[in-house]
């Protein structure tokens, strides 16, 4: 007779895995019920293995019940950053223990114990009474407990077994040494800290040579990398923290004898009770012996006829804009904040008279529960006019009062499509909507560079097929235009409600694909949070200076009209410098330069690189043109338009955030676009030192210094790069003194020209025509370039390669771009992608970490009792304050420490990030 083969389920992978792989799913009584049917089919096809070869023949499934263990009294800050589960999973847990007991599986878990220590104590006491052990896992920390012809893992998700072969090949060591290497790597899920510098290849090397941890670290002399020598003395005692974190409970008494988890088949009594409770006909045929037909398997990982019938799940119906109800009684309200508050999540919609957030009015708000089930409820239609009929509504303040609890509770999930916009016009009547989910956000984060638009009828028609009513249907253009206020009620309740329903659906099917694509982390913890954080940027604005401005613009205006004379004297005629078509007829016609190159529509291009290579090669004409065209700009852009954005409420500038408006996940602001403000010039200080400070407060700006060459360092692995950031060295007289051989002001600017320039991907060409030189000569340079750092070479051939493959790169935060373009058949159009594919990686993360650091930016100071401490403005690597002066000495430090630990815990940098910090009474002053 063959000994017991004894099968333990890591119950939380299955759960979440049912939760991700189906649908939202509905029973009969109208409960979420999307991860109990897939767990109940999951756990069906363990036991049909019952009796066959390498079955189980004893079963049970391991929860966890705690979240403080022993290992929290270790380390307070043991899985300290882990999200809570998703608010509709939540009351589906009682639900997945009841499928479990309906199998007469043992469902085991344990105060004081985590369900991975549950695990261990049962395959222990299995093997030492001669049992084979299988555990129903892919969890790395439970591959400490594997042994050879004992216990092995499987992987249902890839149906593969996991034995010492496998691990070796992930860790390069044995299951007995996993943990070594687990405490040296660190682990950003569970918090555990490890070593900084210390990824899973370094950790398995020095285990293969040392075999412990405390081996490595009574032998840190020896090892030869400085820096890694140096972060294993600085973090010893992390090192032996995290070996005991990791380190599995073995010897805890059962919970349960091992010979009550025999499994005597499947049971028709209490599984049937429990399908025909949940309305699940599928497998109730399936208990029958009647499959239900030729069903596919699902994603979940059931066997063929177990997909959810159509009586079971409700097809989605099309949109029908006449289901929609308009409340105007307080019972009705009622009625739909209960039924949001039961199933845990409603999608929101507002409606206002205005685009800008910060100063429109609130005119109704919609709300949808399910497809086809959404309302309207209005407030203030009707217009202005206190002699005008007003329709049946609900008082605006009875209505916000009433919706408050509900939008701020913390176990009803909040839905919407550019959310941030309803966050800050709630935000403005004193609700703070949370939690959230935004669907452009995730929209981004699963398709950046893949779509032209993430609007919310674009993605209707893509994702839905559906044509949503549009703004212009309903209140016209132009001079007839007339304010959302003054639409029809029930012409408004069709197109508010429909917003709120196509959110509902898109969330449905988005939040499916985040996990399946892998950008749930860069959503979660990245992109998610700032919905909430750039809205209260907005809501603070920052203070400019009207005086100073207007000063500008006069300034601005002199120095215009001598530049227009100068250009026309030297062209030798008048026209008119801002027509492209004028200024390329007088450039290579009436002057006959050389050189020109003409567009498909026949006329000469003027653009800027154009006039730059004229300026290059000493045509003054061209020079003046340049800076007129900056000038010119700047005056239209900032010192002009800023005077007419001070918001007269708050005597402010309120610029407008997008967090879709570059593929590489920057931030992009309008209205004024602060990005387009020259960084270096003294043209571009003048109108930074127009953002100036309130009365008794001065500006902070933060700076990341050269962060993306820092990042290129650390993805690269470029050793000569690392040491310098590390010793605090000028990069640039770093790269100079390598390629040119000396230090001196030209070759440092020409250094400083090639580093960034590499990580564009940009061509020989390109880079002669920056440094003034041959393109032979520019050919030598990168090939320089690439043999002193040749992980620089390396890091773009296999992003090249990688991106041609999947079409898309990968941020070390899991945030995703797309590049179509890389399959263009136009060369100028595939080698555009190509560049930009190179640095999207490096830009990308960047970008993750300012994001990250914003996030957590306010929790710090205001956990430092430094409230009236705001954070006004991001652009580019910086972030910009306002503060009291007596606070500038305590936020200092906590704003550069929360800047420099951005990316961990989920990344460990190998490069320090840099911080530099200044004050004063403008934003100008504050560099």
């Amino acid at each position: 007779m063959s000994s017991p083969h004894l099968y333990l389920v890591d119950g939380s992978s299955y759960i979440f895995r049912a939760f991700h792989r189906l649908p939202p799913l509905t029973n009969k009584h109208g409960l979420n019920v999307g991860a109990v049917y897939g767990y109940t089919t999951m756990l069906w096809k363990l036991a049909e293995d019952l009796g066959k070869a390498d079955g189980p023949t004893h079963l049970a499934v391991i929860l966890d019940k705690t979240e403080s263990t022993h290992r929290n009294q270790m380390y307070d800050q043991y899985k300290a950053n882990r999200p809570p589960a998703p608010p509709e999973l939540v009351p589906q847990f009682p639900l997945i223990r009841d499928a479990t007991r309906a199998f007469s599986i043992p469902c085991i878990e344990e105060d004081g114990l985590e369900a991975d220590d549950i695990i261990a104590c049962y395959a222990m006491a299995a093997k030492a009474a001669g049992w084979k052990v299988t555990i129903v896992s892919s969890d790395k920390d439970l591959m400490q407990l594997v042994e050879d012809g004992s216990v092995d893992m499987y992987d249902t998700m890839n149906d593969r077994r996991i034995g010492r072969e496998q691990v070796i090949e992930k860790f390069g060591v044995g299951p007995e040494q996993v943990g070594e290497v687990l405490a040296l790597m660190g682990d950003s899920v569970d918090n555990v800290p490890g070593v900084p510098g210390v990824g899973p290849k370094t950790a398995s090397q020095l285990i293969q040579q040392y075999g412990t941890v405390e081996n490595v670290l009574a032998n840190v002399e020896e090892i030869k990398k400085p820096k890694l020598k140096q972060n294993l003395i600085e973090h010893a005692d992390m090192a032996r923290l995290s070996r005991e974190l990791v380190r599995l409970v073995c010897d805890a008494p059962l919970p349960e004898p091992l010979e009550d988890l025999s499994m005597k088949g499947i049971p028709d009594g209490p599984l049937r009770e429990f399908l025909e409770h949940h309305g699940f006909k599928t497998l109730l045929a399936r208990l029958n012996g009647r499959s239900g037909g030729a069903a596919a398997a699902s994603e979940a990982g059931a066997s063929p006829g177990t997909v959810p019938s159509q009586a079971e799940v409700r097809p989605e119906p099309d949109i029908d804009r006449s289901q929609y109800v308009t409340v105007t009684t307080e019972e009705a309200l009622d009625q739909w904040i209960g039924v949001a508050r039961a199933q845990g999540f409603v999608a929101i919609d507002t409606e206002t008279d205005g685009r800008d957030c910060v100063t429109a009015r609130l005119v109704g708000i919609s709300l949808a529960v399910e497809a086809n089930v959404a309302c309207y409820i209005p407030l203030e239609h009707g217009g202005t006019d206190m002699f005008a009929e007003r329709p049946d509504q609900l008082p605006a303040e009875f209505v916000l009062a009433k919706l408050k609890p509900l939008l701020e509770d913390p176990a009803v999930l909040k839905i919407g499509h550019n959310l941030k916009f309803d966050w800050v016009v709630l935000d403005r009547r004193g609700i703070c909507m949370a939690p959230y989910d935004d669907t452009l956000v995730m929209s981004f984060n699963l398709n950046a560079g893949g779509l032209a638009s993430h609007g919310l009828d674009d993605l209707a028609k893509q994702h839905l097929d559906h044509q949503c009513l549009t703004y212009k249907e309903l209140c016209g253009t132009g001079a007839k235009q007339i304010p959302f206020s003054q639409v029809p009620v029930e012409r408004a309740t069709e197109y508010a409600a429909e917003d709120a329903d196509v959110a509902l659906r898109l969330w449905n099917r988005f939040r499916v694909r985040l996990p399946l694509e892998r950008a749930s982390r860069v959503y979660q913890q990245v992109d998610r949070p700032m919905v909430a954080v750039i809205g209260k940027m907005e809501r603070e604005g920052v203070k400019v200076d009207r005086e100073a401005l207007r000063g500008l613009s006069a300034e601005f205006n002199t120095q215009i009209a001598s530049l227009e004379e100068r250009i026309c004297g030297e062209a030798g005629c008048s026209f008119t410098i801002g027509s492209p078509q004028q200024l390329g007829d007088v450039l290579f016609n009436q002057m006959g330069l050389k050189g020109g190159r003409k567009g498909k529509s026949g006329t000469w291009s003027t653009d800027v690189n154009e006039l730059e290579r004229l300026s290059r090669e000493g045509v003054p004409i061209a020079a003046l043109v340049l800076e007129w065209r900056q000038l010119t700009k700047l005056k239209s852009t900032y010192t002009d338009a800023l005077q007419e954005q001070i918001n007269p409420e708050t005597g402010r500038v309120h610029t407008s955030y997008s967090l879709s408006g570059a593929q590489t996940g920057r931030l992009a602001s309008t209205d004024p676009n602060l990005m387009n403000i020259p960084i270096r010039t003294e043209i571009g200080r003048r109108i930074r030192d127009a953002f100036v400070a309130e009365d008794g407060n001065v500006l902070m700006a933060a700076d990341y210094s050269q962060i993306e060459l820092r990042l290129a360092a650390h993805v690269a692995d470029v050793p000569q790069l690392k040491e310098a950031f590390a010793a605090g060295a000028d990069i640039h007289n770093m790269t100079a003194q390598e390629l040119f051989g000396e230090v001196n002001r030209d070759t440092r600017a020409s250094a400083k020209t090639i580093n960034f320039a590499i990580l564009y991907g940009i061509s020989r060409w390109g880079l002669a025509q920056r440094l003034s030189t041959t393109a032979d000569e520019a050919h030598d340079i990168i090939d320089r370039y690439f043999d002193r750092f040749p992980g620089v070479r390396n890091y773009i051939a296999e992003t090249l390669s990688k991106a041609r493959e999947t079409g898309f790169t990968t941020t070390m935060f899991g945030r995703k771009t797309h590049f179509p373009g890389l399959k263009s058949k136009v060369q100028h159009e595939r080698q555009g992608a190509e560049r930009a594919a190179i640095n999207a990686p490096i830009q990308g993360a960047a970008a993750d970490i300012i994001k990250r650091a914003m996030a957590r930016m306010n929790p710090a100071l205001k956990s430092a009792g430094l409230d009236r401490v705001r954070m006004l403005l991001q652009v580019h690597d910086e972030l910009v304050f306002e503060m009291p002066e007596a606070d500038v000495e305590r936020a200092t430090p906590i704003i550069r420490d929360v800047m420099a630990g951005a990316a961990e815990p989920a990344v460990k940098l190998s490069v320090p990030l840099g911080i530099e910090i200044g004050s004063g009474a403008n934003w100008g002053a504050a560099h």
